[in-house]
């Protein structure tokens, strides 16, 4: 692995120029070939208990003690259709995950909540949850009608307040799950915080403070900010209108505490766990421009409680619309009162922790502190004796098993047992001969290159994937459709027979990326020869 201890400003300078590290070696090996193999190498989730690391998006487990990777076979929707994970939460044998996909309603992608899966025997068994959503409206209902039966009434203290209703699960992926005993949580974005106090049976919608209040309190009386389609200013709970009612962060921390992150601040209750839902209340903590102890800004992210103490952590994206906030990471451990500042401009998508060392990934890379924050560097390039993470992939989640740190990246799953000096990388396993478990039908090939097609500018290189059955020396030989040579790559020694990975960076000989087309390959191997394909585009 390098490491480069960089200053900020030259940090996001590098990032601005699109400057990427190089790839170190050319060829990696032997790779492995499993049958069972997690789902895809983009890594969106983790959460770890004991020595089992559960991840998403594909609901695969991996189990340290036997190298096993764990397929949710009965988890139908994430097997074999469309769902994917956007959220976990494990303790010991019991994991909930959050569910979504990508919905094309309205011509557009966009993020969808399908629902929720819970098992309590470490996945053998899948009890699918659906998501809330409320009733459609009569049909005379508009824009521009206000209250029942086109609105919804619901109780807070002793007023009588009307909501929108949440008809569809566009736009609301459960972005964060926590539970504790049987009570579960999810944060979604439309549909901002649900409970369910009796696992799952029936669920709930949680009220938080408006984005102008600093707390939410059943003895007050208060007003939502909302319009209709003429513009006429209602008092109405609307997502639609208020930041702090679209949920993105969720913890429960070692008291029992709720917090939840949304795009207008933080919100933490007390009671949130089991009071009575008219009966919650809210301490809303928010970006102030001119606190310099304040948060960094408003949409949080992802919170964690730091282990064996009372700091929570969160990770800061800007979100207010005169560019006064920044991007970062912060701590609170005095109830939000204050908050220490990190990584200033770094848009941070999670915190960990291990071994008493702190590591954040962001979309700049892998940054780690060895002294509470204090000094970070940043992991130029992760590497493993037998493959590698791109240098310009995002780094998405962070957890910690018993014995390692692991990471989720757009490019593999990488883990350490030593703060960072050294890795092993798990990616999506296709064996040339006999598929996975994915694609249990995938024809028998003596080479194959992926991504196919592939950009240059997009993936940086393209991994051309070959076996041979002894060591020795090796070469990939490139050539344009017109069968020009244009690139050769020596492998000075193969060390044993198995599978290996070549790379090549869309370059000829002189360094300069190729014109977009169709390009052939040759790889010589000790005792034999195999050809592949590669489309390239811009």
């Amino acid at each position: 692995m390098m490491k480069i201890f960089y200053s900020l400003s030259v940090l996001l300078a590098l990032t601005a120029l699109n400057i990427a590290p190089a790839v170190i070696a050319q060829t990696f090996g032997p790779v492995d070939d499993r049958f069972s193999t997690i789902q895809q190498n983009s890594i969106s989730s983790l959460e770890a208990s004991g020595s089992t690391l559960w991840m998403g998006p594909g609901l695969n487990a991996y189990f340290e003690l036997s190298g096993d990777i764990f397929v949710p076979q009965n988890a139908d929707s994430i097997f074999g259709g469309r769902g994917r994970v956007f959220s976990l939460s494990v303790d010991g044998n019991r994991i909930f995950a959050g569910t979504g996909f990508t919905s094309t309603a309205g011509g557009e992608s966009v993020n969808a909540a399908q629902g929720y899966y819970q098992t309590f025997n470490n996945g053998e068994e899948w009890n699918f949850i659906p998501f809330l959503l409320d009733e459609r409206p009569p049909a005379e209902c508009d824009g521009n009608s206000v209250g029942p039966p086109c609105d919804i009434e619901f109780q807070y203290g002793n007023e009588t307040y009307i909501r929108t209703r949440i008809t569809v699960p566009e736009q609301s992926p459960p972005f964060e799950v926590d539970f504790h005993e049987n009570t579960l949580l999810a944060v979604h974005w439309a549909s901002g915080l649900l409970r369910s106090i009796d696992n799952g049976q029936s669920w709930e919608r949680i009220i938080l403070p408006p984005s102008f209040q600093d707390q939410l309190d059943p003895a007050n009386s208060y007003q939502w900010f909302s319009r209709t389609s003429d513009g006429e200013t209602i008092n109405r709970y609307d997502p639609r209108f208020d930041n702090n009612l679209l949920g993105f962060g969720l913890l429960i921390d070692d008291q029992q505490r709720v917090w939840v992150g949304t795009a207008g601040g933080v919100n933490l209750s007390n009671n949130a766990l089991d009071a009575p839902n008219d009966q919650i209340s809210w301490k809303r903590i928010s970006f102030d421009s001119e606190n310099e102890t304040g948060l960094l800004a408003n949409w949080i992210v992802a919170i964690r409680q730091q282990p064996g103490t009372d700091r929570i952590w969160m990770t800061n994206w800007r979100a207010d619309p005169d560019n006064l906030d920044a991007f970062g990471l912060v701590y609170t451990d005095d109830d939000g009162e204050s908050f220490s500042h990190f990584l200033e401009g770094v848009r941070v998508n999670d915190v960990g922790f291990f071994n008493g060392s702190i590591f954040a990934a962001a979309d700049q890379g892998l940054f780690i502190s060895h002294d509470d924050g204090e000094n970070w560097q940043r992991v130029d390039q992760i590497q493993s004796p037998n493959t590698f993470i791109r240098g310009d992939t995002r780094y998405f989640a962070v957890a910690a098993t018993d014995q390692n740190l692991w990471v989720g990246t757009g490019d593999g799953l990488a883990s350490t047992n030593d703060g960072g000096n050294t890795w092993r990388i798990i990616r999506v396993d296709l064996p040339l001969r006999g598929g996975n478990i994915y694609q249990p039908d995938a024809p028998d090939v003596d080479t194959y290159a992926y991504p196919n097609p592939f950009s240059p500018s997009v993936h940086s290189v393209v991994r051309i994937k070959f076996d041979t059955e002894q060591a020795g020396r090796a070469t990939v030989r490139i050539f344009d459709f017109g069968m020009n040579p244009v690139r050769t790559i020596p492998i000075d020694s193969v060390p044993a027979s198995g599978s290996y990975e070549t790379l090549w960076d869309g370059r000829d000989e002189s360094g300069r990326i190729l014109a977009a087309g169709t390009y052939f390959y040759t790889i010589e191997t000790p005792g034999s020869a195999s050809n592949g394909k590669i489309l390239l585009i811009d």
